[in-house]
């Protein structure tokens, strides 16, 4: 599945070439107001989250002070893994550049929180199909920016930062120079011992193939782990991780994910060096 780097270019990557870093946001809105959200949207959650969620509790941070775990979804698109970790009773807050990407993910998941569908449940859904659910606020909100931080507090108490970050096709959608701006915020989002969970995909792609996609094999590692500006050469995991503000806490390849990356997309789970 490796690729060339010399692919025709996909609709999706034609429209953000030679766009600079300070267009992205814009670009991505321009293709809601155009409707082509289908050129990522993959119609339902990701069934390797669910998986996670489902078969590891003792991964998750425990809930303080009698509250539900609060979790982001950045560039959740339409919103299907916002309402998935909802029926698995966490409060999700979604992210999404445009207003209209927003006000679509705010009716997808006030419709399966109402009414959901089988796909949000994994092997253990009688467990969590009857159960309490979350609550889901979806923010139309640049990532890169803080304005939108003070719409994520849950009341007096609630402290700071997210339990859970939840990154799945948002690493890949950005420029490779942007990545370094990525771990900032997410240093900067995550609870001191809050966890970020990466689906980490396309791992098949050629790390010096044009995108989005862009190639990310071994990019979270020398990006979270090792420090680095995670634009790198060759991919696989290098170095001992010493360098970073993160440590990884599992790697594993799970047995259900999206078919663009079944065979090859890896969950790691990270978080803040203590």
């Amino acid at each position: 599945m490796a690729e060339t780097g010399k692919q025709p270019p996909t609709r999706l990557m034609s429209h953000f070439t030679n766009r600079s870093e300070k267009e992205q946001s814009s670009a991505w809105t321009s293709l809601w107001e155009t409707n082509e959200n289908d050129l990522w949207d993959r119609g339902g959650p990701n069934p390797a989250l669910i998986d996670f969620i489902e078969s590891r509790p003792g991964a998750l941070p425990k809930a303080r002070d009698g509250r539900k775990l609060k979790a982001l979804v950045p560039g959740c698109g339409k919103g299907y893994d916002v309402a998935s970790l909802a029926l698995h009773n966490i409060t999700v807050f979604g992210l999404e550049i445009s207003e209209k990407g927003a006000g679509v993910a705010r009716q997808y998941c006030s419709s399966q929180l109402s009414s959901s569908l089988d796909y949000n449940f994994g092997k253990e859904s009688s467990t969590w199909r009857d159960g309490e659910k979350g609550e889901v606020r979806i923010i139309a909100g640049d990532f890169f920016a803080r304005d939108w931080e003070a719409q994520c507090r849950n009341g007096v108490g609630d402290r700071a930062g997210f339990d859970l970050i939840y990154d799945y096709t948002f690493l890949c959608a950005l420029l490779p120079s942007m990545r370094p701006d990525w771990r900032r915020r997410m240093s900067e989002l995550l609870a001191p011992d809050g966890i970020l969970v990466c689906l980490e995909f396309p791992m098949y792609k050629n790390l010096k193939a044009a995108g989005p996609p862009w190639g990310l094999n071994g990019v979270h590692w020398d990006l979270l782990a090792e420090g680095n500006s995670g634009v790198i050469d060759e991919p696989g995991d290098k170095g001992e991780g010493k360098g970073g503000q993160f440590e990884r806490l599992s790697k594993f390849k799970p047995e259900r994910s999206y078919e663009a990356g079944r065979d090859s997309d890896m969950v790691s789970v990270w978080r803040l060096k203590r």
